[in-house]
């Protein structure tokens, strides 16, 4: 078991999440970087989709009740296991009765915590992802606070020290071309693609919200509800963008600027109030040629892994 003595700013179960049922009103929910979740799932040979803690901002205190190997990848949050430091990016041997505690975050928003054998708990919809709003998934429906316990897997053996790398941040976001892009006109989506924009506190799992006083994009059209996804980008008549994330709603009546592609949407799971963010519209080549350079990045840890190497090149 771990126990959470001290939950932060928002802890919750998440794996890669729950789909096919957006068609009933249920988000995806899951990881937001999902590039973290899963390098820590490798570090530790678990499956991809294995269940992690996702912890947002730090400021959080755990301890195990058995012993287990962990990975926590994602940004820095001065992490200690008792009172020895531990890294970003590497597994660790944990015994019995340790606490882990983390500081304020840096660099970044959310870190992730694999433990060997994944995250213990019922599948609902075929996910162990928590969606906050609904109140399912996860240990009990909703974020973790004092006093849960979390099941895992006792794991007693020796594993090897194990570290590797996630792939580069990028500040310009690739985006697929607006559906909307006729009713918006170039105009508009020239002026979205030539702006910095800010991220604002309100931001959330939910989406991550910009603006910029020197750039306005209001407009007063107004459409039917449609079908929108993690990466819709939204743009409400006050002119400041949405990108959703994986617990945004279904269907939406804004019009959208455009989509992130695939492989760019884990960058927003970092982004704090006040980073800035830009965006470029690219064809379906490179996106998926992006894809498929994360893709690889993955399939190399993968042939480490399977040659029980310690670190990526």
């Amino acid at each position: 078991m771990i126990e959470v003595l001290k939950p932060g700013l928002l802890m919750s179960i998440q794996d890669l999440g729950r789909f096919g049922f957006r068609h009933l009103g249920v988000a995806q929910s899951g990881a937001l970087d999902t590039c973290a979740m899963q390098l820590a799932n490798a570090l530790l040979e678990n499956n991809k989709n294995d269940a992690v803690i996702e912890i947002t901002l730090g400021l959080g205190k755990l301890r195990f009740t058995c012993n287990t190997v962990i990975a926590l990848v994602g940004t820095d949050m001065n992490t200690q296991l008792d009172d020895i430091p531990i890294y970003p990016g590497w597994t660790y041997p944990v015994k019995q009765g340790q606490i882990l505690s983390f500081k304020a975050a840096k660099n970044g928003l959310r870190g992730y915590l694999a433990v060997k054998g994944g995250i213990l708990c019922e599948p609902v919809m075929g996910s162990c992802a928590t969606d906050l709003a609904a109140g399912f998934g996860g240990a009990t429906g909703f974020s973790l606070k004092e006093g849960d316990l979390i099941k895992v897997k006792p794991y007693d053996n020796p594993w090897p020290k194990r570290g590797a790398i996630l792939p580069p941040k990028r500040h310009v976001i690739r985006i697929h071309p607006s559906i909307h892009a006729d009713l918006l006109t170039s105009q508009t989506l020239h002026s979205f693609c030539a702006t910095q924009w800010y991220v604002k506190p309100q931001s959330n799992r939910m989406g991550v919200r910009l603006s910029n006083e020197n750039t306005t994009l209001a407009h007063s059209h107004s459409l039917p509800s449609l079908a929108v996804s993690p990466g819709s980008i939204q743009l409400p008549p006050n002119g400041d963008p949405i990108v959703l994330l994986n617990d945004a709603q279904t269907t939406g009546g804004y019009p959208l600027l455009g989509t992130v592609i695939s492989a760019d949407l884990f960058h927003f799971a970092q982004l704090k109030p006040g980073d800035t963010v830009s965006f470029e519209y690219v064809n379906k080549q490179i996106a998926e040629h992006a894809q498929k350079k994360i893709d690889a990045h993955f399939a190399q840890l993968s042939i480490v892994m399977n040659n029980r190497g310690r670190s990526l090149p």
